[in-house]
């Protein structure tokens, strides 16, 4: 008779499941707004979600692709904020005030727009598949605009505007003055910002009485 192995049989390998894609998003996000861009390393986040650097290069397949998708994470959370905004009751001046509120970053280093802004650098050498990613995030955010600003030409709140090209030019100041905020330049915090921008409505869309 053969003598039997004192030994415990030796446990079965299973394959590690890879955490949900929020949630490596959202540790991005978190590491971005700790330590910046420059903190944000493909091992380092690996080691936040209990990935390697290789498996995180095999889901995403490089850091840009990583970044966008991020990106398009947040996009989406701020997708809702304005989806509640645009339904909510109240006057189209206050939806559109709510909508400034939305778009302004928080102040310098505002994780999202850190994020944003390095996925735009990037864009230069970006395919044409990425760069569509990147318009559709922008046409949400205009069509969105144009929405509210057609309701309140509509209502007689606001002047008789063309709601596409106002949108188009109110972005371009929101953009310029929101990036002033996020790189935290002197004199351009986020409450002068929106004072900046409800003396703009104020002087350009609401009608004088």
């Amino acid at each position: 008779m053969s003598q039997q192995s004192n030994q415990a049989p030796a446990p079965r390998r299973r394959n590690q499941a890879a955490p949900p894609r929020e949630d490596v998003f959202a540790a991005a996000m978190d590491t971005v707004a700790e330590r910046g861009l420059d903190g944000l390393t493909m091992a380092g986040l690996g080691r936040q979600v209990g990935m390697s650097s290789g498996h995180l290069l095999y889901y995403f397949r490089t850091k840009d692709e990583l970044l966008l998708q991020t990106l398009e994470w947040s996009e989406g959370r701020l997708g809702a904020e304005r989806g509640a905004l645009l339904s909510r009751p109240g006057s189209a001046r206050e939806r559109l005030d709510g909508y400034v509120g939305v778009y302004v970053p928080d102040g310098p280093r505002d994780p999202h727009w850190t994020l944003w802004l390095e996925v735009w650098n990037r864009s230069q050498n970006a395919d044409d598949e990425a760069r569509a990613r990147q318009a559709a995030i922008e046409r949400a955010w205009h069509r969105d605009l144009v929405a509210i600003l057609a309701e309140g030409v509509s209502r007689g709140e606001f002047r008789a505007v063309d709601p596409d090209r106002f949108a188009s030019r109110m972005r371009a100041l929101l953009d310029g003055y929101s990036v002033h905020v996020a790189v935290g330049l002197p004199g351009t915090g986020r409450s002068e910002v929106l004072a900046q921008v409800r003396e703009f409505i104020d002087e350009t869309l609401i009608p004088r009485t």
